[in-house]
């Protein structure tokens, strides 16, 4: 396994981290403050687990 690599995935556990304890800002690390973000705050506000959901899911498929 490569340096590059075990960064790269550190980066991901930590924002992973980040997705389930404040999910916006786990999006905002992502992709920045743009349409996802926002989206990522209603969801919050409208509850949690959606907030979760959709934080991960960035996250994941990028």
């Amino acid at each position: 396994m490569s340096r590059a690599t075990t960064g790269a995935e550190r980066s991901d556990i930590l924002k992973i981290l980040l997705a389930i304890l404040l999910p916006p800002l786990g999006v905002a690390l992502e992709v920045g403050l743009g349409l996802h973000f926002w989206l990522n705050i209603v969801l919050t506000l409208l509850g949690y687990i959606p907030g979760i959901i959709h934080a991960l899911y960035v996250i994941l498929t990028r």
